[in-house]
């Protein structure tokens, strides 16, 4: 069929469900919903046999649902209405929730029902993002798939909704308040977990915290130390250690209430006022683990996003975990895999472009460690959604092993950057020169399925994070114990020496940052302006021509910039 994606921003729901219904064999465009007459001119341009809104905080035209089956992706069970249903679902506790498929009419959320899925929340208050990239999206992709396969289907007819069925269980609740995300450092730990996590990573949790309004966000139990509710008790890679009511809570991020400001680590925000905190293990965003004759190096940072700092760390852990005897090293990252250099830093720091060029140089680091590990083979574990830098850091392995879920972004494009990571190296050895330069200059996402069929990953393993990593641990043991081990070592060995002898990696490197900091420092395609952009969520204002085929077809971009330009 073909069908029209409506969506707030293209972000990695939207992305899943476009790559899912691709997949499915229709014909998809995308569409961002700048306003209500933007919206009618794309589905008169794309004439879809359906509309689906996979993410969508506007309301959808009367014009466009009564002349389109439309039908809105709503993360919430059967019933359940309004704009904050993930940040109730997560501070009330509820024990299960779900995702509902339901067609457009005039009040919102409230058409008949196409589908749904539910799901167990877990026990421990999960982050609004993780909750909103892990399970909501998952049954969102099984969903898209579900609603066009229904629409195919003469016989069909949705489900009006019954708050008397009992498989309707939810109810409409308001849109939370400031007033909702407020709390004070003497609650309970578990009360502050809670509200923070329903509100990350937007709008964050808002509190006062060295005498500065701050919006909080990245929270994690801390020890049961006493001390004064409020008083921040330590600090450790840019997190600070708070106490609670009855704990410590640390706190990964912040950001002041003041115009202007960004999301940045807690050290970073509070500088001086923290200066004196003693530092305390017990955070860490990076871990070294050995077992079986593998050793397994652990990052989880924030959103995906490495500065300099966070890379000169990693870079080190690399180093040790390759100087250790054991037989093969994993490369784990956490809920988001890398997105690459840290923007925020970047755009927060006195001079941007000198801190972007040292953060490049500093991730490069990494992937050089990733690349010329030739002491043991090396598997990198992708369980979360990749972008830019971030895909190039895994591709240096021996084995690249994604979760079937995730999306991956192997392009620097939108960002105004040429790239570096070596990409030039690792991404055309794996996929050939040709799919390589498509996949940067196109600049669409890849899902796992499609990512092995070309080459850029070995393997796509199903199930959660936790079942993933532990999946991805037991192959990475069955290659240890390999009786062909030797050999393969060998000839990882010969390969680099081979691609070593014919070009050094220092010359890609050189070459990539030559175009590097004419982007950087020249700003020749707009890093600059992307950079703040998107670091201030700046709305869009037309839909990308790559992802609005409709429009490139009609030969409309220029309309549907000029139908923007007038919100």
């Amino acid at each position: 069929m073909r069908i029209l994606l409506l969506c707030s921003s293209f972000n990695g729901l939207s992305q899943r469900a476009w790559l899912e219904l691709r997949r499915a064999g229709h014909e998809v465009s995308v569409e961002l919903a700048l306003s209500p007459e933007v919206m009618v001119e794309a589905a008169e341009l794309a004439k879809p046999d359906l509309i689906i809104c996979p993410f969508l905080k506007e309301r959808v035209p009367v014009a466009l649902w009564r002349a389109y089956r439309t039908v809105i992706i709503h993360p919430g069970p059967p019933g359940d209405r309004g704009p904050s249903s993930l940040d109730w679902a997560i501070v009330e506790g509820e024990p299960e929730w779900g995702v509902t498929a339901l067609q457009a009419v005039e009040e919102m959320d409230a058409g008949p029902i196409w589908g749904f899925r539910t799901f167990a929340m877990p026990a421990e208050a999960p982050r609004k993002s993780a909750l909103y990239n892990g399970p909501v999206a998952e049954a969102a992709a099984e969903l898209v798939v579900e609603v066009a396969a229904k629409a195919g289907d003469a016989s069909f007819a949705p489900v009006p909704l019954d708050y008397r069925s009992p498989e309707v269980r939810g109810r409409l609740r308001r849109a939370m308040r400031h007033a909702d995300r407020e709390f004070s450092w003497a609650e309970p730990t578990e009360d502050i977990l809670r509200r923070v996590r329903a509100a990350d990573g937007a709008p964050g949790g808002r509190a006062r915290l060295c005498d500065l309004p701050v919006r909080v966000f990245d929270v994690y139990r801390g020890p049961e130390l006493a001390g004064p509710a409020g008083e921040v008790a330590a600090r450790r890679e840019g997190a600070v250690l708070v106490h609670t009511g009855d704990g410590t809570v640390w706190v990964g991020h912040l950001r002041l209430e003041q115009e202007g400001a960004i999301k940045l680590p807690a050290a970073m925000v509070l500088g001086e006022l923290v200066a004196g905190a003693p530092q305390r293990a017990g955070y860490s965003e990076i871990t070294y683990d050995r077992s079986a004759g593998v050793g397994v190096v652990s990052f989880d940072f924030y959103n995906g996003a490495m500065s300099t700092e966070q890379c000169r760390r990693l870079a080190s852990a690399l180093r040790y975990a390759a100087a250790q005897d054991t037989r093969v090293l994993v490369v784990r990252g956490g809920e988001v895999f890398s997105n690459g250099v840290h923007l925020n830093v970047i755009e927060a720091a006195r001079h941007p472009e000198l801190e972007a060029w040292m953060n490049i140089n500093a991730i490069n680091a990494v992937c050089r460690e990733i690349v010329d590990c030739t002491s043991q083979l090396v598997v990198t574990s992708i369980g979360g959604n990749a972008g830019a830098g971030g895909v190039m850091m895994g591709l240096g392995a021996d084995r690249v092993i994604v979760r079937e879920s995730v999306v991956l972004n192997p392009h620097y494009r939108t960002m105004g950057l040429f790239g570096s990571e070596y990409w030039t190296y690792v991404l055309p050895r794996r996929v050939g020169a040709e799919h390589a330069r498509r996949l940067t200059e196109e600049a669409l996402p890849v899902g796992a399925v499609e990512a092995v069929e070309c080459g850029l990953a070995d393997k796509a393993l199903p199930g959660p994070r936790l079942e993933f990593e532990r999946r991805v641990l037991e192959y990475a043991e069955r290659l240890a114990a390999d009786p062909g081990y030797d050999r393969l070592l060998a000839g990882r060995r010969q390969v680099r020496e081979v691609d070593e002898r014919r070009k050094p990696l220092d010359a890609y490197r050189a070459e990539e940052l030559a175009e590097m900091s004419r982007d950087m420092f020249d700003d020749r395609s707009g890093f600059r302006a992307a950079r703040r952009e998107f670091v201030r969520k700046v709305a869009a204002v037309a839909t990308p021509e790559r992802l609005a085929r409709h429009r490139e077809l009609s030969g409309a971009s220029a309309a549907a910039g000029a139908a923007a330009s007038h919100m």
